[in-house]
């Protein structure tokens, strides 16, 4: 038997990396918005608009994935949910209007790229209960990559094919990695719960956990991260513009360098995190966000120190996003992760769109970075004071 799970839960790695690479395609999303507004005559903004759509398409699929798998499995979810997401590049191609455009390109592009995502990642580090942090440091670090290998394919396909033939090219090419890494994906079995002294180690359904104040304190911090990295990466370069007076060239630069600070918040982090307890690992990033905010507010800013806050902002949000499926097992248990980490991944989708809605109505970045900013040293006093939630109600019953 014991072969059998090794080959069965390395196929699974390699099967959930190379569906996460294709999946974090959708990061690209920035490269079409100018072509896409030329073509349908409607301001860039509106164009915009889909993807905020989309990652909250993404966020709302995400937490209903691990309903979805229960009675499905995961190949079948995952298959699924890379021919949506085929079909929603090939709709994008032939939009006509801005209506059609957040349909396809937004709603049904998240939707099909959020019930992939969780639920590949909660379902591999199921089967490395042992390496938690190194399994999402490969699985989400694969999803950032893919964002970035992406940037080169579509660029090229934008410029020799142009924008319809892209998005079929693109929608062709996802589709066919996701149903692949989907065949060699096999459902993780269930943990055994482990009792010590009548007492069940942290094994809670959804409705369970949300009865405790730890899981809406976990979840405060997720949102404050998410908010803080979406945000700065979404505006970095008019930041670099507006705030910092870069040129364009130069401005561009932040994408790179919110990439790999990104990056290297996934993997530094991840891998951290199975040396010294996560929650730990958390405060470090919160502690690295808030000097970076703390530099975009106060410090004089120049090219330099812009690049550094933005990176410190960005290094956080991926280390977070890294570290928090096994943070959340570690409270909550195993069994029911996909569930219990999907209602608290609904905080990536409504941080995205709290950032942009902050700058719209009090007018600016700087309103929006105080914000943050105070969320930011709350978020630290949650991490630095929660504790493991206990399973009380076996202890009465044992006493």
């Amino acid at each position: 038997m014991k072969p059998v799970t090794q080959h069965t839960r390395w196929l699974t790695l390699f099967g959930t990396i190379v569906t996460q690479f294709a999946l974090g395609s959708v990061y690209t999303w920035s490269l079409f918005n100018s072509s896409l507004s030329d073509k349908l005559n409607e301001p860039v903004s509106q164009v915009a608009f889909s993807f905020g759509l989309l990652s909250l398409g993404l966020a709302i699929s995400s937490s209903v994935a691990g309903k979805l798998q229960e009675r499905f499995g995961v190949k079948r979810v995952t298959m699924a949910s890379g021919v949506l997401l085929g079909l929603g590049f090939f709709l994008t191609a032939h939009s006509g209007s801005l209506m059609m455009l957040w349909l396809s390109a937004g709603i049904l592009v998240g939707l099909a790229d959020g019930a992939g995502y969780l639920l590949t990642l909660s379902n591999c580090v199921k089967w490395f209960p042992e390496r938690k942090g190194l399994i999402s440091a490969f699985s989400i670090g694969s999803y950032g990559l893919g964002s970035l290998g992406f940037k080169f394919i579509d660029s090229h396909l934008l410029a020799s094919v142009g924008l319809e033939k892209t998005f079929i090219i693109w929608g062709a090419i996802v589709l066919v990695m996701i149903v692949f890494g989907a065949t060699l994906m096999t459902d993780a079995p269930n943990q055994v719960v482990k009792t010590s002294d009548g007492v069940a180690a942290n094994d809670f359904t959804l409705a369970e956990s949300m009865r405790k104040p730890q899981y809406w304190m976990l979840a405060v911090m997720f949102l404050t991260a998410c908010m803080s990295g979406l945000y700065v990466i979404g505006v970095a370069k008019d930041i670099a513009q507006g705030m910092v007076h870069l040129d364009v060239l130069t401005a561009a630069n932040a994408v790179t360098v919110i990439s790999i600070a990104n990056l290297s918040g996934r993997l530094v982090l991840g891998i951290l995190s199975d040396k010294i307890a996560r929650i730990r690992v958390i405060t470090i990033g919160q502690v690295i966000s808030l000097i970076g905010m703390a530099a975009l507010l106060f410090a004089p800013l120049n090219a330099m120190t812009f690049f550094a806050a933005i990176a410190c902002v960005a290094f956080n949000f991926g280390g977070t996003i890294t570290v928090f499926p096994s943070l959340v097992s570690e409270f909550f248990g195993l069994n029911n992760l996909a569930k219990n980490y999907g209602v608290i991944y609904l905080g990536f989708g409504i941080g995205s769109i709290c950032g942009s809605l902050i700058a719209s109505l009090f007018g600016g970045f700087y309103v929006t970075f105080c914000v943050i900013f105070a969320l930011l040293i709350l978020s630290l006093a949650l991490s630095t004071t929660i504790r493991q939630p206990k399973a009380e109600l076996y202890q009465h019953a044992h006493a």
